[in-house]
């Protein structure tokens, strides 16, 4: 009897994990947002609102809302910062979408590492699909994955499409398989300078800044560093182009602290990615330089001729 029962039981599970109900399911019921929108207005709220209507058993959480408009290299580059932070079974939505209501398609990613993103295939899967890999990529069936009643409503897919489908899959209420379409695992990329250490030099792109201090972060990771092997304390010689021409050019220590330095004075660092970095401590090298971010802004750095 017992035997009978097992084999009854691998039988059922096996017939529902086929028909995509239930025990497959890797979603964890978290969803998190970022977005554009800002907190001003009821924009992000009703992206909520939303979500809990499809199951009041998520859990929303904010990334940021205030990705300078119509960003979407930063939108990519915050996702990229945070998404390896959350469990595998994660949902984010992405909504940093200047061409809304247009033919720019409208998908869900699922990386390598469990989590899925659902945003415009704008650019701002760049770095998400380079760094945690593409498991899937499935165009979202706004037939069926679209809040109902919303079908005349053409601005605001945040809230029609992108809170609604991700909510679906974070409950639940459906596989990833049934999301839309299977795509070939390609997105659209933005084209930046790759990090690389070339002829003594360390080359790579601003991404970012951190935006309280105004340090300027870098894509050039601790392993390429390795390769020029700076000491602490050594100086090095830093070069900032902007579109290919250079906007910027000094020297600072490579530092394990801001406190290495006096105050006001510039530093090189690893940030909290062990990714190379510029400062000032306790001031702004990106206001006092003026120095930008995002792919059009590039640097060298080398170590300086004695």
């Amino acid at each position: 009897m017992r035997v009978v029962m097992n084999k009854t039981l691998k039988t059922l599970t096996f017939t529902l994990m086929l028909s995509g109900i239930g025990v497959c399911f890797a979603q964890n019921k978290i969803v998190v947002y970022q977005s554009d929108f800002g907190l001003k207005d009821g924009a992000v709220s009703e992206m909520k609102g939303v979500a809990i209507g499809v199951s009041p058993d998520l859990k929303l959480y904010d990334l940021t809302h205030e990705i300078p408009a119509y960003n979407i290299w930063e939108a990519s580059y915050r996702l990229f910062q945070t998404v390896s932070y959350w469990p595998k079974g994660t949902v984010f939505v992405s909504v940093v979408d200047p061409s809304v209501g247009t033919a720019r398609k409208s998908v869900v990613l699922k990386t390598q590492t469990g989590q899925f993103i659902v945003t415009p295939d704008n650019g701002t899967l760049t770095l998400v699909a380079e760094t945690y890999g593409i498991a899937g990529l499935r165009e979202i069936d706004e037939k069926v994955n679209r809040r109902p009643t919303s079908g005349n409503s053409f601005t605001f897919h945040g809230r029609d499409v992108y809170s609604y489908t991700a909510a679906r899959l974070a409950a639940g209420v459906i596989p990833f398989e049934q999301v839309g379409p299977e795509l070939p695992k390609q997105v659209v990329s933005i084209p930046y300078q790759k990090s690389v250490f070339e002829g003594g030099k360390l080359k790579g792109t601003i991404d970012i800044h951190d935006v309280q201090y105004g340090n300027i972060w870098t894509d050039i990771d601790q392993s390429l560093v390795k390769k020029l092997a700076p000491k602490y304390g050594e100086v090095l010689h830093l070069k900032i182009f902007n579109q290919g021409l250079l906007v910027h050019e000094s020297d600072a220590p490579y530092s394990e602290t801001f406190g290495s330095v006096p105050q006001g004075k510039p530093l090189v660092y690893l940030n909290s990615l062990m990714q190379l970095s510029f400062a000032l401590n306790m001031g702004s090298f990106a206001d006092t330089y003026k120095i930008g971010s995002g792919s059009e802004w590039s640097v060298e750095v080398s170590k300086t001729v004695q």
